[in-house]
């Protein structure tokens, strides 16, 4: 998992023209950073070296749900810290802590409750003129059906999103509810990235493979089969043979691309 999840680092950061951030930040020394799913800490460790080769050592707080993607202790920077807390339920001792707060790829664990919970808590623990940064991928615009079996895959998981109350319209959801919650100057920046085709896309290391795309969609499997295969499959095994003839189908496709999204907003002075 670390190594798709890392793969997937790289990919988001190419798309946004070997960005780390978009944010216009102005950060000073000893500023407080707070990366959110942090997971293996690989977003934290490179904004923390390009911080630090443009003369700035930020203090970045890094938190996920488990530490079982953690970094060894000892083996990261000493400015860079790892806990464990949820998004919705933050410390009350860092209200107005953080000078900027990034946040990646958590729309598949968040119904709009938890969400409305989670940018409250962000809003609080920002700073006054803190940078809000978001990035999530479409869970709406999927492209991604190019033959029977992958047509198949992409109705099964509309039907998990919708029984699960995953949010379908990520943009046209987080921007108004962004500014419900207090936020200001808030926009959107879009990014296309490959999917399938293999060769290119290897060859241009500027999306996924069949294979990656493939990999990420078996993390659905096990909701998929409790939720009884939503008249699609009815075991692991069915789901993986379904999926496996989905990659072939990426493979040998051109024009196949997902969306990613990132948000920006300021909490007001």
């Amino acid at each position: 998992m670390y190594r798709r999840l890392d793969a997937q680092h790289l990919i988001i950061v190419k798309a946004f023209e070997n960005r780390l951030s978009l944010a216009p930040l102005n950060l000073v020394a000893g500023d407080k950073v707070l990366e959110s799913a942090a997971g293996s800490g690989i977003w934290a460790l490179e904004f923390s070296a390009e911080s630090h080769a443009n003369g700035v050592k930020v203090d970045i707080e890094c938190i996920d749900l488990s530490s079982k993607q953690f970094p060894p202790t000892g083996t990261y920077p000493s400015n860079i810290n790892f806990s464990v807390y949820s998004i919705i339920s933050l410390p009350l001792s860092w209200t107005n802590t953080f000078a900027y707060a990034h946040q990646r790829l958590i729309v598949l664990a968040l119904n709009d409750s938890l969400w409305r919970q989670a940018i409250a808590e962000l809003y609080r623990v920002l700073q006054p003129g803190g940078y809000l940064e978001l990035v999530e991928f479409e869970t709406k615009r999927f492209h991604c059906g190019v033959g029977p079996s992958s047509n198949k895959l992409c109705s099964l998981v509309d039907e998990l999103f919708a029984d699960k109350g995953i949010i379908q319209g990520v943009s046209t959801y987080l921007c108004p509810l962004l500014e419900e919650i207090g936020f200001v100057n808030v926009r959107c920046e879009v990014r296309d990235v490959p999917v399938g085709g293999r060769q290119c896309v290897v060859q241009s290391g500027a999306g996924y493979t069949g294979e990656q795309w493939g990999e990420g969609w078996m993390g659905v499997k096990v909701p998929v089969v409790k939720g009884g295969g939503y008249g699609v499959v009815n075991t692991e095994e069915e789901f993986d043979v379904l999926v496996r003839d989905s990659v072939q189908e990426w493979n040998e496709s051109k024009g196949l691309f997902t969306s990613f999204y990132t948000i920006l907003a300021n909490k007001p002075y």
